[in-house]
């Protein structure tokens, strides 16, 4: 097929207002923020999509899937483009993005059943501002809140910066409809729980739309007490010290919406006001007044028990403003873009991964030393440290942040600096049995560790895939590895 037949075709299932053949907005359809410094330099080495198209309800979804999945057509899901891991990658000449844009629809907020119901396009901030009007919160807040869309969210299996408290997305996920590649609409229901068989949610959840499309989400939804809130600092010794009290509040049962402690270095580019040059460990409580004194009295116990650690207070509206200008919002992502057009450097890089207690900070450590060891341009970082953001009572995750300055062409930057650290973290990861992504997902740019990430069971993902997309039509190189794109990605 080519593109002129493509382009007539899809003419005759659509508007023309829904067809965009603009070559500056191909362009930028054809990454994501992943390769952010190739594209803002304009040397990007993948090929554009052919369209972008914007389908107005689930019929249009499905009879465009069935097209794509007849005519060999890559179809890459987009929502509000904020995949940081090469998710929207285009692999294949001949593909179309199917954007969100006009399933925008907020359906029905339930306050007495505690849920709310939107189509896949609606922004989470769009979502999170009618409810807090009545009372209530998602309870989601990823750092991209203001410009992220309900189903990327979904899709991408994202995480809050409350999640200790609220969950990530796949906790807050009642039901969803969703479209497969040969144009079946699958609906399932809402309801509290049930036991009907494997959970077929995650069918769809965390699928980077490799294997659907999801056009409709149900979450669920809190009672918001913002006058309860309650914040906490310490400057710290070192990053055991904080991930000892971190687990220290988790096994006590108690749910703090925020539990963070950072590295020297982390802290630095977050803190720069009053870390001193040491780590920093903060909490916040939220939530039912009784419940919030509760877990502040849990917080300041684990302090306690760990005092010899912790070296300093920190005035707790320190760490309140720190919270209240977290979120970017499109502008910001925009000024960073026209930023990488002056200078020659590169900030907030990051590689999440997930371990128990025990593990984490033998996996932070060995990256760590092994990165300063091997890495032959760690002359060239401009910071390396992480940070540990999202606990559960069992573990916690790791954010590997790493800054540098890019001393190659622009086309060159991953392939000379970002893989090879990623490369280390993971391998370290693995080694030791922790997950190689907490959050963030495979995207194309993790696929080559897919296997060894689930072992045995890759098994399961592999038979999905053949069951639910045999042409292999969505999202081609996403999740699953796929010798033809490793030309793009190395």
């Amino acid at each position: 097929m080519t593109n002129e037949k493509l382009l007539k075709l899809l003419s005759e299932m659509l508007e023309d207002n829904q067809i965009n053949t603009s070559e500056e907005e191909l362009y930028d359809a054809a990454a994501d923020r992943y390769k952010k410094y190739a594209k803002a330099r304009k040397v990007l080495d993948v090929p554009s999509p052919v369209a972008i198209v914007y389908p107005k309800n689930t019929e249009e979804v499905s009879k465009l899937l069935k097209f794509c999945n007849e005519n060999q057509v890559n179809v890459i899901p987009r929502g509000g483009k904020t995949a940081t891991e090469g998710g929207l990658e285009n692999w294949k000449a001949m593909t179309i993005v199917i954007d969100a844009l006009h399933l925008d629809k907020i359906l029905k907020i339930d306050p007495y059943n505690m849920q709310a119901t939107t189509e896949a396009g609606v922004e989470l901030q769009r979502l999170e501002d009618e409810l807090r009007k009545i009372g209530y919160t998602t309870g989601h807040s990823p750092q991209s809140k203001p410009v992220a869309k309900m189903g990327g969210l979904v899709a991408t299996r994202s995480i809050g910066q409350f999640s200790t408290l609220y969950g990530g997305i796949e906790d807050l996920v009642v039901g969803l409809e969703c479209v497969f590649p040969d144009g079946h609409i699958s609906r399932i229901k809402n309801v509290s729980r049930r036991a009907g068989g494997p959970d077929i949610r995650h069918i769809a959840i965390g699928n980077e739309g490799s294997l659907c499309y999801i056009t409709e989400v149900t979450v669920k939804i809190f009672k918001f007490y913002p006058e309860n809130h309650k914040f906490y600092g310490y400057l710290i010794k070192d990053i055991e010290t904080g991930i000892k009290v971190l687990r220290e509040v988790m096994v006590g049962g108690y749910r703090p919406s925020v539990a963070r402690t950072y590295s020297e270095e982390d802290a630095r580019q977050h803190f720069y006001h009053f870390y001193k040059g040491k780590c920093v460990l903060i909490f916040m409580a939220e939530g039912n007044k009784n419940l919030v004194e509760a877990t502040c009295k849990g917080i300041e116990e684990a302090a306690e028990e760990f005092k010899d650690g912790i070296l300093e207070y920190v005035d707790s509206k320190l760490i309140e403003e720190w919270f209240n200008n977290l979120n970017w919002s499109q502008q910001d992502i925009d000024d960073e873009f026209a930023g990488m057009l002056e200078n020659d450097s590169h900030s907030g890089f990051t590689t999440e991964i997930s371990a128990d207690w025990e593990t984490i900070p033998k996996i932070y450590h060995n990256a760590i030393n092994r990165i300063r060891d091997e890495f032959p341009r760690a002359h060239e970082l401009t910071m390396l440290g992480g940070h540990s953001s999202h606990s559960y009572i069992n573990g916690t995750n790791m954010y590997f942040v790493y800054n540098y300055e890019i001393n190659c062409a622009p086309e060159d930057e991953l392939r000379i600096y970002h893989h090879p650290l990623q490369t280390i973290i993971v391998e370290e990861t693995l080694k030791l049995g922790g997950s190689m992504c907490h959050h963030h997902g495979i995207g194309k740019y993790r696929n080559e560790w897919t296997k060894e990430e689930h072992g045995t069971a890759f098994y399961m993902l592999e038979k999905l895939k053949e069951a639910f997309d045999p042409n292999g039509i969505m999202n081609f190189g996403t999740i699953f590895p796929q010798e033809e794109g490793l030309k793009y990605q190395k």
